[in-house]
């Protein structure tokens, strides 16, 4: 009798490991967004505060997150813009050849596209390392000479957002258009967020500023810089961000450690 309970056991063990594997992963950033103001013990607030993700700008639109557990994440990583040994972890838009490649490096174990070759959103939700990564799908603009009858393709982009460290880091990629109710539902909480402030290759300057101010991050990184004049930009997303203009190309955050008034770090040592 008792091997037949072991046997049943083992028998349901099996069908419910693969339906666990399935369930979509859980995202500490929409969890947070959606609850209460919780009240923390202080000791709890110093064990935290040892942890630290380290973020460099390389360029462009591309930005390395290095987190406690040693993972090194690049963002919308077409191979042109190195600071050190390789991730790995990269993600990629594409939009434009500056922010993808279909032939990365082949040493880079995890590749992670924002879009989708069936015409379906892409779908980006899984740990790897102390890093839980997932996406928001957005529409990107059609190529000139593209006759496939519509303005945008849909879904063809993604906004992806990286929990480490207890800090919720997102990154908007070739952002085309404006945000809706539900894709700030989706995005949930931001401590840092970087945005292409171009003005013109991805999104107006109003455009980009109103969904800065919405998002109410507590850093904002700016990308796609090019020659956009940076006091037009903090014009326009008011009074109450802060400006911290650095000549290093890298700074360490903490949850502990996110500036009590928005801010915008600029980060001029590339």
């Amino acid at each position: 009798m008792r091997r037949l309970v072991l046997a049943a056991i083992a028998l349901f063990g099996a069908f419910l490991t693969p339906a666990l594997a399935q369930q979509p992963q859980r995202s500490e950033c929409l969890a947070m967004a959606n609850a209460a103001p919780r009240v923390m013990p202080v000791a709890f607030r110093q064990a935290a505060a040892a942890a630290e993700v380290e973020i460099t700008y390389a360029g462009h639109s591309t930005y390395y997150i290095d987190t406690p557990g040693g993972l090194r994440i690049a963002t919308d990583y077409s191979g042109a813009y190195q600071v050190g040994r390789l991730p790995d972890v990269v993600t990629m838009n594409r939009a434009h050849s500056t922010h993808y490649t279909l032939f990365p490096d082949r040493r880079i174990p995890n590749v992670l596209h924002g879009w989708s070759e069936d015409g379906k959103p892409a779908i980006v939700s899984q740990r790897i390392g102390d890093t839980f990564i997932r996406n928001v799908t957005t529409d990107i603009r059609r190529y000139y000479g593209d006759d496939a009858g519509a303005d945008m393709i849909r879904d063809g982009n993604s906004i992806f957002i990286f929990e480490a460290a207890g800090l919720c880091i997102g990154h908007l990629g070739h952002l085309h258009h404006k945000l809706d109710d539900s894709h700030f539902a989706q995005i949930g909480r931001l401590d840092i967020v970087m945005v292409p402030i171009d003005g013109t290759y991805t999104m107006s300057l109003e455009g980009i500023s109103e969904i800065t101010k919405r998002l109410r991050a507590s850093v904002v990184l700016p990308m796609h810089r090019f020659a956009t004049p940076l006091d037009d930009f903090m014009r326009r997303i008011g009074q109450q961000f802060e400006i911290d203009r650095r000549i290093e190309r890298s700074f360490r955050m903490s949850r502990d450690t996110l500036p009590t008034k928005p801010t915008v770090i600029i980060l001029d040592g590339v």
